[in-house]
């Protein structure tokens, strides 16, 4: 096979994907331990994710690498339910604009939307074509030559302890017939890790070959047990515990102070943990697990009070593209704390009272220089992202999650109540949680937040659609848009005046959406578009209007 990017992708498709590791974990049968337990998650989900660890560091050496190789690095490794991808977003933007500190800036993040390079960055952009097939072979070969080494070990010993001629002679012929097979099967899937191992490992290797200094690192599922979590003290120079909420419960558990056991895994001895200090019953129980187990691993729970943050107000994106979203406050302020303690451990300990500088650290009104044009230039790419393109303005978010919809519902709200003559379309899918009440969510979010004096319809046409890029082939059986059905229903019921279509293909609906409807005599000059529901949605929409852009 060529060593290029496409055979690169190719291979990486080719890797056990994550959601068939995940459906090893089902939700727990078993009661949950009581939320005053500093465990989290039922015995069947402890078993599998106590093999996590040890299981990856294996794979770490089979690269060649080793967590002193990692402790050349100089990490914020960031754990939590929502928000992790735009603290990335702010932090990954501020140390590219302190890089006189900071260094060169690597980013590792997931998922993806339009291209797997987009996991890994360098100061801020996806790594080049070229660049992800060098890197990406040089750690595929490394497990491939570190399983034939395995493999010759064992058949070494196997002669060793048979010096039976015949027997000798047998087992060269069988040899020599599986050759080829032996070593297709070296070369191929079976030798490495699954998908987000691999790519973990990647980036560390990435990073370590291209002289990163500051990294920015993003768990994948928990923290405790996530892949990431190799990483050894000595790499991290802060932790980040972003907004939690219910997910993955099989694997970390069906309550917040459990999914907060798992999360705050990330917080390492000597070095303070950053995360929104949370109120009310439920707050304060997952507040007492996050305090109890910081101090368990030696670390330092710095709490950021919401009223710090509102009295600052945080900084407004830059431009049309940016983060926007009255909830990016509360991500700036996470991303501008770990970022202070970052920059401030790369330069030395500073002299000074302890308390003085906790008390700089929640003073936001006075920012080191760069770090709010760091925070106005951030991007991330479908998390409130606006993309205006002649007559059509897309507002884009991959929120799945009916907390997370809430915030689109009052983002999209305030767009909302400042455009006129504008005609509103929902470009929406979700296929795997309860599509009809994430919608039912959504739709109630924006009306709660929409001007008392508003008559309006809250979408003048809504657009269900699965997540495939084209039109289904001359021979595919029909696609099953039960959901997409179901959806349209929902919608009919909340909102009988709006017009409902149903497409199987994402390109069929980005036609739909620019169509205006024979029988309205007024038909408005603009149209602003709402694409939530799914990520899968956001990459396909993404790759739909970006058809030359490098995949």
């Amino acid at each position: 096979m060529a060593r290029t990017y496409e055979s690169a992708l190719s291979l990486l498709s080719a890797l056990q994907s994550n959601k068939a590791v995940t459906s090893l974990f089902s939700v727990p049968i078993l009661p949950s331990p009581p939320a005053s337990s500093s465990q989290g998650g039922s015995d069947k989900s402890q078993d599998l994710n106590a093999l996590a660890i040890p299981e990856m560091l294996t794979w770490l050496g089979r690269a060649g690498l080793s967590q002193s190789d990692l402790a050349q690095l100089k990490c914020i490794h960031v754990a939590g339910t929502k928000g992790k991808g735009s603290v990335c977003a702010f932090l990954t933007s501020i140390l590219v604009n302190s890089s006189a500190v900071a260094g060169k800036v690597g980013t590792y993040t997931s998922p993806h939307l339009v291209s797997v390079r987009e996991r890994i960055m360098i100061d801020g952009r996806p790594l080049a074509p070229d660049l992800f097939a060098c890197y990406f072979f040089e750690v595929w070969d490394a497990f491939t030559e570190a399983a034939r080494a395995e493999l010759g070990r064992k058949t070494g010993d196997w002669h060793s302890s048979h010096s039976d001629s015949f027997a000798t002679a047998r087992a060269q012929a069988k040899k020599e017939e599986n050759d080829r097979l032996r070593e297709a099967e070296l070369q191929g899937p079976a030798t490495k890790p699954f998908y987000f191992r691999f790519l973990t490992i990647l980036a560390f290797h990435v990073f370590l070959r291209e002289g990163v200094r500051s990294a920015v690192v993003e768990c994948g599922i928990g923290g405790e047990y996530d892949s990431t979590n190799v990483l050894p003290a000595e790499a991290v120079t802060a932790g980040i515990v972003t907004q939690l909420g219910i997910d993955h419960v099989g694997m970390l558990g069906g309550t917040l102070p459990e999914i907060a056991w798992h999360k705050i895994g990330v917080a390492k001895a000597e070095r303070k943990c950053f995360t929104r200090r949370l109120t009310g019953d439920d707050g304060e129980a997952t507040m007492e697990v996050l305090r109890r187990r910081a101090a368990e691993l030696g670390a330092e729970l710095v709490e950021v009070p919401d009223e710090a943050v509102e009295a600052w107000g945080g900084v407004r994106a830059g431009d049309v593209g940016g983060l926007e979203g009255g909830f990016q406050k509360y991500n700036q302020a996470l991303a501008v704390s770990a970022a202070r303690e970052h920059l401030q451990i790369l330069t030395g300990p500073e002299q000074g009272n302890a308390s003085n500088k906790s008390k700089e650290a929640m003073d936001f009104s006075s920012l080191p220089e760069g770090f709010a044009e760091g925070l106005r230039k951030a991007r991330l790419r479908g998390r409130c992202e606006t993309r205006q393109e002649d007559n059509v303005t897309w507002l884009i978010d991959g929120a799945h999650t009916a907390e997370s919809l809430q915030e689109v519902a009052r983002w999209f709200a305030s767009k909302r109540s400042i455009a006129t003559n504008t005609r509103h379309v929902l470009l929406f899918n979700q296929q795997e949680r309860d599509a009809a009440k994430l919608l039912e969510g959504l739709y109630s979010g924006i009306q709660q937040n929409a001007p008392s004096s508003s008559t309006e319809a809250v979408f003048d046409k809504a657009v269900f659609t699965r997540n495939e890029l084209q039109r289904r082939s001359g021979d595919e059986p029909e696609r099953d848009v039960a959901v997409q059905n179901a959806g349209a229903e929902v919608l009919l019921r909340l909102s009988p005046e709006s017009q409902v279509v149903v497409c199987d293909n994402v390109a069929d609906a980005v036609s739909e959406v620019s169509k205006i409807d024979a029988t309205e005599e007024n038909a408005k000059e603009k149209t602003i578009v709402l694409v939530t529901g799914s990520l899968h949605l956001v990459g396909a929409l993404l790759r739909t209007l970006e058809p030359d852009a490098p995949f």
